[in-house]
């Protein structure tokens, strides 16, 4: 077997987004919503503020508090403003790739942060670059920049809507004028953006957990198709484009993984969702065991599950470290490999001479998952049964996880049987696809292509994450620190 497509067992995820408009300062709950949300995204962080008269932007390499260790409130002065962490899912890790995007077009400032994947991005950008434009990142999101700016759109009623009618696949958008601050999501709804209100003020986020950490009150999602404008008359809406014909294409993955336990997403609580996936798990692959245990975090809310609905006690069987961090979404492999090693330890005492079921979210490239089982029989334990809440991962995504190629999942090249025993488990059950959508009401409203095969947008160009690269160095012109503009 390829030993590249066996570095991770997780997804790489996406990104997150926070925006405020009528909060004077702005920068610290922004700061604070992005602290929230530093689960979808590590490799870096951006905040660009407004005051009515000029843009003021700080962003850099690294986790939140990293980045804006020594960033005040005073060096980004304003009322409203939008935020960005970042995982890769197009473009590689440089500085000129964090968000938000900002740039100046003839008729002013803009300010652009992107969560998704953009499946015509390429077609786009080489359209714009054989008519002489000039791109700065190798982001897909850029090229809803050039569109803002292009005088078909700048031109005409409705511009931002008009530009956003030309994306095709996964985005969810804050974009922030000198006025006003705009909230978006593509009509297939891929990905979760949420509105809620704080005082006065107007607050975007892609969960509601930031909204909590800040004290707002959750109004509603953003609609698919739907245009949101915060400004100093209030908050506006418009449709840039119908929903998708039929059902919509939530990512279920966003319940299985991305989104962090005491969110709301696409109308749920996850945790709820992730107890249910455990005892579906308990009811379609039942093993006698003595304990069950979680593989933190994301895994920890199934497993109770499992321990409820089987009866099977639930114990301690794994120790996360938390100053690791989320290790599945640092952007290279040999990052992943070492931080693996370093995330979690098996407590001896726990699983010696037991039966032991484990419950993780998902199983993607086999090998952390294979030194699991490992550790786990290095420790005593008697058996070991794995059961995964999400249903094998046989398919590429295209809309904003990074597993691009069918052959990085081990999924897409072994049946069941076969993970089973390369794994070194004694048994290995995944969820069905219809156990995967049973807890929503909706379950057509939901993307499971990565399991199925079954796109509900072309895919088109869409490559590797680094399918817009030209140019592997840091540009020039830009600077890693803070900027006024």
């Amino acid at each position: 077997m390829n030993k590249k497509m066996l570095t991770s067992d997780h997804p790489v995820e996406e990104c997150g987004l926070f925006g405020v408009y009528g909060a004077d300062p702005a920068m610290p709950l922004i700061y604070q919503g992005l602290f929230s949300l530093q689960h979808r995204g590590q490799e870096g962080a951006g905040i660009v503020v407004s005051d009515g008269k000029q843009l003021s932007s700080s962003k850099g390499q690294g986790l939140v508090s990293e980045v804006f260790a020594n960033v005040s409130a005073k060096k980004l002065q304003g009322h409203m403003g939008i935020g960005h962490v970042r995982y890769s899912t197009t473009g590689s890790t440089r500085i000129q790739n964090v968000q938000p995007l900002v740039v100046e077009c003839v008729d002013g400032l803009w300010a652009v942060a992107h969560n998704g994947n953009l499946v015509n991005a390429s077609k786009l950008r080489r359209m714009y670059q054989e008519a002489g434009a000039i791109f700065q990142t190798s982001t897909d999101s850029e090229v809803l920049v050039h569109l803002l700016a292009d005088p078909l759109y700048r031109n005409r009623p409705q511009r931002v809507a008009r530009a956003l009618g030309e994306l095709s696949g996964a985005f969810a958008f804050l974009i922030m004028t000198r006025e006003c601050v705009m909230a978006c999501r593509d009509p297939n709804g891929f990905r979760p953006l949420s509105i809620g209100k704080l005082g006065d003020a107007w607050v975007f986020a892609s969960e509601t957990c930031a909204l909590k950490q800040v004290g707002a009150e959750y109004i509603r999602d953003v609609n698919p198709g739907e245009l949101v404008v915060a400004d100093a008359t209030g908050l506006h809406s418009s449709t840039f484009a119908e929903q998708a014909a039929g059902a919509l294409s939530q990512c279920v993955f966003e319940m299985v993984y991305f989104a962090r336990p005491d969110s709301h997403v696409f109308g749920m609580n996850v945790h709820q969702v992730r107890m249910a996936y455990g005892a579906r798990l308990a009811e379609e692959h039942p093993v006698d065991a003595d304990i069950v245990v979680a593989v933190p975090d994301s895994g920890n809310s199934a497993a109770l599950g499992y321990s409820r609905r089987s009866g099977i006690p639930l114990d301690f069987g794994f120790i996360r470290n938390h100053y690791i961090g989320r290790t599945f979404i640092m952007p290279e492999q040999d990052q992943r490999s070492q931080g693996v090693d370093l995330k979690l330890a098996v407590v001896d005492e726990v699983v010696q001479g037991k039966r032991v079921i484990v419950v993780d979210d998902s199983i993607v490239r086999g090998t952390t998952a294979r030194r699991r089982v490992m550790r786990l029989r290095e420790a005593g334990a008697r058996e070991v049964h794995v059961r995964i809440s999400s249903p094998p991962t046989a398919h590429p995504c295209f809309y904003g996880i990074d597993f691009p190629t069918r052959d990085e999942l081990i999924a897409g090249n072994q049946d069941v049987d076969s993970i089973c025993a390369f794994l070194g488990a004694d048994s290995l059950g995944y969820i069905s696809i219809d156990g995967l959508l049973s807890p929503f009401p909706d379950k057509q409203n939901f993307c499971k292509a990565c399991f199925s095969g079954e796109y509900p947008v072309e895919p088109g160009e869409t490559g590797c994450k680094k399918a817009l690269e030209t140019y592997s160095g840091e540009l020039p012109f830009m600077n890693k620190t803070e900027r006024n503009i």
